[in-house]
């Protein structure tokens, strides 16, 4: 199987590039807000160009229009940042502090969160935002 064949692979990669947006956009703003806010910006930004690459290469036989389909994505994605900015939030606030993590926590914390959602994401996309 190729992987062009493959739309859970390819999903995967595009997300996988838009996680990494994510986090590194993310680490930026943190240089000038909170991490709350920083992942919240950082996830919207990411969210936009993980739909042009799933838009391309993922899904580009989906018969709805661009903005709907831009729609539909902000509302999958909508469920998926409440699931990153609580795992995220979660991580760092509460669970790391009381075990002692303390290797890079605002970054493994967020890593975390992002990669949390994305089986689920892949089937709200599948069936819903490209259908």
């Amino acid at each position: 199987m190729s992987l062009r064949q493959n739309k859970l692979i390819r999903f995967f990669v595009a997300s996988g590039l838009g996680a990494l947006i994510n986090v590194v956009s993310r680490a930026l703003l943190g240089l000038v807000m909170a991490f709350e806010i920083a992942v919240v910006l950082a996830y919207l930004f990411a969210m936009t160009v993980t739909f042009l690459m799933n838009r391309a290469y993922v899904f580009p036989e989906g018969r709805l229009a661009a903005r709907t389909q831009y729609l539909r994505f902000a509302l999958v994605n909508g469920v998926s940042l409440l699931i990153v900015w609580g795992v995220s939030v979660g991580l760092l606030r509460v669970v790391f502090p009381a075990i002692g993590m303390d290797w890079h926590p605002a970054l493994v914390a967020h890593s975390i969160g992002v990669a949390s959602p994305a089986f689920v994401a892949y089937y709200l996309h599948k069936a819903f935002t490209f259908a």
